[in-house]
């Protein structure tokens, strides 16, 4: 069953398109991994699901509901409510710095959800202990490696409770040695069947945690499939020319 509908999605920034009539389906509980070449639009795409871009033509519904239908949003209201569903971790992690640990994962709760600190403070520890960081919890992000930095991104959008979670490179920003610890997070959240898109360029994590793969290039979606396939044969030349260079 289909958790996200994405069909004939249009973006241009001036005379610059930058999607070209992108079409593709989320199932419930699956793993897509988002790959291609830097500004294939892959990014754009991911942030236009929860409305950091708004798109100029086409639609996208999760769950049944339509965030927009034919280029038209609804409500801000009712937009909220959609986009709610969804979690987002960033490249750069985007932690409150003045914040600790605790007070970064507990924030959105208290603002939007308008829970209480005494009903969140369970919920924090379960998840810093889940991402390895139990110890972190009155830590401020200054004193944290960028891989932890990027643990705690994830547990703050675990917080709301998301039926899906979408990654925009997750690791790019980390340093080699730093990046295993992040995608060991996400692929334990993978095997606990969270629904998930990510935008990477880690293709190791897309061959072995993926269920389905698409590859981008140039704002448009060129060929998408099992990973077995997008990585042993694939059919499309450009893919082709782009996974010889990046196992190089």
């Amino acid at each position: 069953m289909a958790i996200i509908e994405v069909s004939n999605l249009k973006k241009s920034f001036g005379a610059a398109e930058v999607l070209k009539d992108i079409s593709f389906n989320v199932n419930k509980n699956e793993v897509i991994a988002i790959i291609g070449p830097s500004g294939s639009g892959k990014s754009t795409m991911l942030r236009s699901l929860v409305q950091l871009e708004k798109i100029d033509g086409g639609s996208i519904a999760v769950d049944g509901d339509y965030l927009v239908k034919d280029g038209v949003y609804p409500s801000q209201q009712e937009t909220k409510r959609i986009t709610s569903r969804m979690g987002m971790v960033f490249q750069h992690f985007n932690l409150f710095p003045h914040l600790t640990v605790k007070e970064n994962l507990e924030l959105a709760p208290k603002i939007v959800k308008k829970e209480a600190s005494e009903g969140l403070k369970n919920r924090t520890e379960e998840l810093l202990g889940k991402i390895g960081l139990a110890g972190h919890v009155n830590s401020y992000p200054a004193k944290l490696s960028g891989g932890q930095k990027q643990r705690v991104a994830i547990a703050r959008a675990l917080m709301m409770d998301p039926a899906i979670l979408l990654f925009d490179e997750p690791t790019s920003a980390l340093d080699p040695e730093l990046t295993g610890e992040v995608l060991q997070v996400m692929k334990k959240l993978a095997e606990e069947h969270m629904t998930m898109l990510v935008v990477t360029h880690e293709m190791g994590f897309a061959r072995e945690v993926a269920d389905r793969v698409i590859f981008m290039d140039n704002g448009e979606i060129i060929e998408s499939g099992p990973p077995s396939e997008i990585f042993a044969n694939p059919r499309n030349e450009r893919t082709k020319a782009f996974l010889t260079r990046s196992f190089k």
